[in-house]
């Protein structure tokens, strides 16, 4: 049940590239997480998926003003990936932010970071959720 952010230059990505890579980012994660596909109902409802787009003059390496850097910020619930899941976000969301971007030189530019959220610091609906309990969260109702 990942959050997905991507911090990109606004310019970056169409709007249509934009969707695709919300489509295929968070399929990744969730392949990642070992979900099937489709995923239950209730984790394709709060599986977030955002795109910030930057003015390019505030995107910014030490470097360089106005770079092309695009950053994607995974959040899942604490125990839910193993370092081998990890890896393979890694890798799927470079190719995928290339794929979209239309840049063969975005994959060099693409920074990727995966964590964890703090153990009962993952809530949806005022409760706390953990892989402890994940059938009630399945239990919730989303509609």
């Amino acid at each position: 049940m990942p959050m997905i952010d991507v911090y990109a230059p606004a310019d970056m990505f169409s709007e249509e590239a934009g969707r695709c890579l919300a489509s295929d980012l968070t399929q990744a994660v969730l392949a990642a997480e070992g979900f099937p596909d489709p995923a239950p109902v209730n984790v394709q409802h709060v599986t977030g998926f955002y795109i910030h787009r930057l003015p390019s003059s505030d995107v910014h390496t030490a470097r360089t003003g106005s770079a092309r850097t695009v950053r994607v910020d995974v959040i899942a619930a604490a125990g839910g990936l193993t370092s081998a899941a990890k890896k393979v976000i890694i890798e799927a969301a470079t190719e995928i932010v290339a794929r979209h971007a239309l840049d063969k030189n975005q994959t060099n530019r693409t920074f990727v970071v995966v964590h964890e959220a703090a153990p009962g610091g993952w809530g949806i609906a005022g409760k706390t959720f953990s892989k402890d309990n994940v059938a009630d969260f399945h239990a919730l109702d989303m509609s």
